[in-house]
């Protein structure tokens, strides 16, 4: 694919973004809060494990922790049988109790709603700042995990040089994207990393098949086994 200049790549990353918001409807968060906080714990505890499991431990956990107070109040060893099933339970506790200490020092007992704020914090980057600012405060920003990153390095949305981290594949895409779809782009994104461009991707399911360049793009094994099933032209003996 030869290079493309920078309103190229945004003209294909807006048609590629459509595509993806209409295969994804259902595009959003995908972890249960109902304020900052409580977002900001399950991205926490969903480090290294799957959504859906921390939505099973945070049901629980939401009801017997309700502020920052809560969390530091527990014992520790209690905190970590409340989280056990997050998988890494020891460091998340510790995460956890340290960042709710610093949210009561310094900013009042309430998550700060920047960037700056959220990553004085301990334990919070730029990822997890990045969705509780598009999902819990409206912020828009753009949000990288080993989803987006993958994905958007295989559709090389880029600027200049290619981006190989997670804060460069950051800045590339807040360059690629309106202002306004950086939420929405996270999440087209994520959920294209997780159901069709995996590790080993469905590229014969891909809805922006077309718009990919990456090179090594996957066949339907179905379509290779009948392939190979089917007998060549003149390979069968003839019978005497």
């Amino acid at each position: 694919m030869p290079k493309e200049t920078l309103q190229q790549v945004r003209a294909r990353a807006r048609a590629i973004l459509r595509l993806l918001a209409r295969a994804y409807p259902d595009w959003g968060p995908t972890l249960e809060f109902s304020n900052p906080f409580e977002l900001l714990v399950a991205t926490i505890l969903a480090a290294q494990a799957q959504d859906e499991r921390i939505n099973l431990v945070t049901r629980d956990l939401f009801k017997k922790y309700r502020s920052p107070a809560d969390y530091v109040r527990v014992p520790e060893t209690e905190l970590q049988q409340d989280i056990h099933a997050t998988g890494f339970f020891r460091q998340k506790t510790k995460t956890i109790r340290a960042a709710s200490q610093q949210i009561l020092d310094g900013f009042a007992g309430e998550v700060p709603p920047t960037m700056e704020g959220l990553t004085s914090l301990h334990g919070v980057g730029r990822k997890t700042a990045s969705i509780v600012l598009g999902n819990a405060f409206g912020v828009p920003a753009v949000a990288v995990d080993r989803h987006v990153y993958r994905v958007a390095d295989r559709l090389r949305l880029k600027v200049g040089g290619r981006a190989k981290q997670e804060d460069a594949t950051e800045m590339d895409l807040r360059a690629i994207f309106p202002r306004k779809d950086w939420v929405k782009a996270t999440w087209c994104l994520v959920l294209h990393g997780r159901r069709i461009c995996q590790p080993r991707p469905k590229c014969y399911e891909c809805p922006i098949n077309a718009l990919c360049p990456y090179p090594k793009k996957t066949k339907d094994p179905a379509a290779r086994a009948n392939l190979r099933a089917k007998p060549r032209r003149g390979s069968a003996r003839r019978s005497r």
